[in-house]
């Protein structure tokens, strides 16, 4: 599980800001579960005020931790974002930290980088409650605990000074490292659901017929008008094609593999010209699309089911499907599933039933978690009678006047279990809410429908 996460000069944000899941009330969890953090937390705020940006910060954080050998070359710097509004931020690092339970051992790992180097890594374990060094980097020095591996030690010799440690110890397979990197290559999933082309696991092909069946009634049960959702497979990527796949995922960091395919018996079986050429350019993403997969939904019509492919679908159904299947798969695994604006293309009443489900110890035993962002108030109160989210889930973003974000819990309020959130969010009894010049916004609207010579007098 997730414990906390925390952030230091990325985008809006300039100073650090915590999310901190541990609850404070008793009502944040279930009797009966052992949930050491909240399942779910929602991010509340205006407009532009930064709520993306603490997805889009953990969302970085992950990316990093995954590809820092394949994006950084070897000489260069590295890519960040930092805070663009003041002249100190560009010179000093950017932070990003994880507190994670993971098999029942806490890990703390984070790292701070600059725009040449990693300034500073550090992977603690906490076994038995007390912290042992993995490892700790301070620019181009190592230095290991006690109980550190040998050949874990030895990667210290081929991590390069743009590289992350953890990224390279987890390609060398290193044991010690591994449920952490496990955590950000797998436990940790964006949904997709505003992307025009259909997601990862519609366009892989990779999809079992339970989920595809969980899929459908979730839709049906949705009140879509789909009856049953189909994936269509298109043609088999070939082996020895998987097998030049898997040696490049096993170290992206190489170029991309060149499609040329030899046969069992010897002779050369080329691919076009064209797939060769767009492997040999990296973008071997492009290529296995036309070989994954496309996903029917078949809708009742008159009398008959009529086929709608996933471009002719509204975006409501398209958000509900990835939103749905990616909840499922957290759900059955463990995992942290992140949603940028929840309410964005689902009526309020589906976002809560998602929501609902992280709640639920039955459906959701192994304790997946769920983080949003959400311009919607009804989320704050009640919808269908239903409390949607506890205190210890409510989060509120906002930006002071020279546009820093700051991320705060609705406990720093003292909240009662009674108290009608929804309205005192909208009243601004908690911020993180637009502060309007009415007239301003009227006249600028008024202008915009005359004609431009009487709007300039």
């Amino acid at each position: 599980m997730l414990l906390s996460f925390r952030v230091e000069n990325h985008k809006s944000i300039r100073d650090e800001q915590q999310l901190l899941l541990t609850p404070g009330y008793d009502d944040a969890r279930p009797q009966q579960a052992d949930w050491e953090a909240t399942t779910v937390a929602g991010i509340f705020g205006a407009n532009a005020s930064g709520k993306s940006n603490v997805l889009d910060a953990l969302s970085f954080m992950r990316d990093t931790v995954r590809w820092s050998m394949r994006e950084n070359e070897p000489g260069s710097g590295m890519r960040r974002h930092p805070f663009a509004l003041d002249a100190e931020s560009e010179g000093e690092p950017s932070t990003f930290v994880v507190d994670l339970r993971l098999g029942g051992v806490r890990y703390t790992y984070g790292f701070a980088i600059d725009d040449d180097q990693v300034a500073e890594e550090w992977l603690y374990s906490y076994p038995r409650q007390r912290r042992r060094v993995l490892f700790e980097r301070e620019g181009g020095h190592f230095s290991f605990g006690g109980a550190t591996p040998a050949n874990l030690r030895q990667v210290e010799s081929i991590t390069a000074r743009n590289v992350l440690f953890l990224t390279v110890a987890a390609r060398a397979e290193q044991e010690a490292v591994e449920a952490v990197y496990q955590w950000f290559s797998e436990g940790l999933v964006f949904a997709e659901e505003r992307r025009p082309e259909p997601p990862a696991w519609v366009r892989s092909g990779a999809v079992s017929a339970e989920r595809l069946r969980t899929l459908s009634r979730l839709l049906t049960s949705a009140d879509t008008g789909i009856q049953d959702v189909e994936l269509k497979r298109r043609d088999p990527v070939p082996d020895p094609v998987l097998e030049r796949m898997s040696r490049w995922r096993a170290a992206p960091d190489l170029d991309a593999p060149d499609l040329s395919m030899t046969s069992a018996g010897g002779g050369a079986e080329r691919s076009s010209s064209a797939e060769a050429g767009v492997a040999r350019s990296g973008t071997l993403a492009l290529w296995l699309k036309d070989r994954g997969g496309s996903i029917v939904f078949h809708h009742l019509g008159d009398g008959s089911a009529r086929p709608l492919l996933w471009e002719e679908e509204s975006l409501g159904t398209r958000a509900l499907a990835t939103v749905g299947f990616e909840a499922q798969r957290v759900l059955e695994s463990g995992g942290v599933l992140a949603i940028d604006e929840i309410d964005a293309s689902l009526h309020p009443y589906l976002s809560a039933r998602v929501i609902a489900l992280f709640q639920d110890e039955e459906q959701n035993p192994k304790g997946a978690q769920l983080i949003f962002t959400s311009h919607d108030a009804s989320l704050l109160g009640r919808v269908r009678g239903q409390e949607v989210l506890k205190r210890d889930h409510i989060w509120f973003v906002d930006k002071d006047a020279e546009g820093r974000t700051s991320l705060y819990p609705l406990s720093d309020f003292k909240p009662r279990a009674d108290d009608n959130r929804a309205r005192r969010y909208l009243t601004g009894r908690y911020g993180a809410v637009p502060d309007v010049d009415d007239e301003l916004f009227r006249d600028a609207l008024r202008k915009r429908e005359q004609k431009p010579e009487e709007a300039a007098r």
